[in-house]
């Protein structure tokens, strides 16, 4: 996925994801501020998106029904990823997504994957690597908060990625 950089990160009780605002069509910049990442249901959970807007602002109302019936992250993020790899109509959407509350984080993709990081800090996108190498060096050896190692590093992965810019949307929970 060019042009887009999502990192989020879970410290001391704080959950925060963030994004740059870059979006990249062929080899020209189209837009400087657009938003991947977003609060869902009412406030309780972020995510954010690697992919067609339409397809995970679809996908995300999708996992926010499902949270809402289930009243459990872990749950409903295993539901939702069932049901995106088989559905007839969700199967056919494409992105990466990253969900989290203060106390989970889970990747997940249309084949099915959920995947829970080790460490929580995961990335996505084009400049998703340098993200998160500059958040685990941060986490590991500073006492920053979640939202600083988050700004942080997507700064440095702006200095490096050329499908990344220093335009911020950070988002933190509890705020």
């Amino acid at each position: 996925m060019h042009g887009t950089t999502v990192l989020a990160v879970i410290r001391n009780g704080q959950a925060a994801i963030g994004a740059d605002g870059q979006v990249t069509y062929d080899d020209m910049i189209v837009k400087h501020t657009a938003r991947k990442v977003r609060k869902l249901a009412r406030g309780k959970v972020l995510g954010g998106f690697a992919g067609s807007v339409a397809d995970a602002l679809t996908l995300f109302d999708h996992f926010e029904r499902i949270l809402e019936r289930t009243q459990n992250l872990e749950k409903a993020v295993i539901d939702f990823a069932r049901q995106w790899r088989s559905d007839r109509v969700l199967r056919r959407l494409e992105a990466f997504l990253i969900l989290l509350n203060p106390e989970r984080m889970f990747l997940v993709t249309g084949g099915g994957d959920v995947l829970e990081p080790e460490e929580p800090i995961a990335a996505i996108g084009s400049g998703g690597p340098y993200a998160q190498a500059a958040a685990k060096a941060l986490y590991r050896n500073t006492d920053l908060s979640a939202r600083e190692i988050v700004a942080r590093s997507l700064h440095i992965a702006a200095e490096m990625c050329i499908y990344t810019n220093d335009r911020l949307t950070l988002l933190t929970l509890p705020e």
